[in-house]
């Protein structure tokens, strides 16, 4: 009998915002200890799609499924999610004043090494840089032995070496671990440091396109830019 290696599926999916349609029929598929990349133009519906999953309880889907492991998690809460195994990096983490790291990783029982010494030290998130909070968050998820984690512009406002870093600790701690990772990003430098086993475009609302060498996708759009992969024969169409 052949492995069934289907970890997430979504189907048909339609999101509309203020009467305006975020999401239009989309469907979108990741496979158990896959390295998906999804990049697109601002308000192509990448956050949008990322929160569906995750299940942010203020966004309603008008049509469609999310299946998790074979089973339909449309109507699951976000705890219910993280634990069958969903777990969304935040894009800006909050800060938790009062609650020092180094108390906040005996709680939930990190590894040691994940963190230097003087940022556990601090109140969670209060006073972080960007690349630090973006280290907490993934030290957290840590945590909560995920199956699939959407990094939602976790490379949004680093610097290459703290992209670097948080690479890095994505590679260790959970790509190497057979962890499926979604890469939610608009630019793309990231990719090189994970280097993504499938990589899809999104516009308005649609998967578009898609291909297994993420660097014809950067390639495509430093050429013709988002809005002209449409219409570029380097993309198989989305099924």
């Amino acid at each position: 009998m052949m492995k069934n290696n289907n970890l997430l599926k979504v189907r048909n999916l339609v999101v509309e915002i203020e009467g305006k349609k975020i999401l239009n029929n989309l469907c979108f598929d990741i496979e158990k200890g896959e390295v998906i990349a999804l990049l697109g133009p601002n308000g192509s519906g990448k956050s949008t799609l990322a929160k569906v999953i995750a299940g942010d309880l203020r966004i309603k889907l008008k049509q469609g499924e999310v299946l998790f492991n074979e089973e339909e998690v449309s109507k699951f809460s976000p705890e219910k999610r993280v634990s069958a195994g969903i777990v969304l990096a935040f894009q800006n983490p909050p800060s938790v004043e009062g609650l020092k790291m180094v108390d906040f990783i005996e709680s939930i029982k990190v590894k040691e090494g994940f963190v230097d010494d003087k940022l556990i030290q601090r109140e969670v998130n209060k006073g972080f840089s960007g690349g630090e909070k973006k280290i907490s968050d993934l030290m957290q998820i840590t945590s909560l032995d995920p199956k699939l984690v959407i990094l939602d512009e976790i490379d949004s406002g680093l610097d290459f070496k703290k992209t670097e870093e948080v690479a890095k600790i994505i590679k260790e701690y959970f790509i190497d671990k057979g962890v499926a990772i979604l890469i939610i990003t608009h630019h793309g430098e990231i990719l090189d440091l994970l280097k993504p086993t499938k990589t899809n475009i999104i516009i308005d609302g649609i998967i578009v396109g898609k291909d297994e060498d993420y660097k014809n996708v950067l390639k495509t759009i430093k050429k013709y830019d988002y809005e002209k992969c449409r219409k570029c024969t380097k993309f198989l169409s989305a099924e």
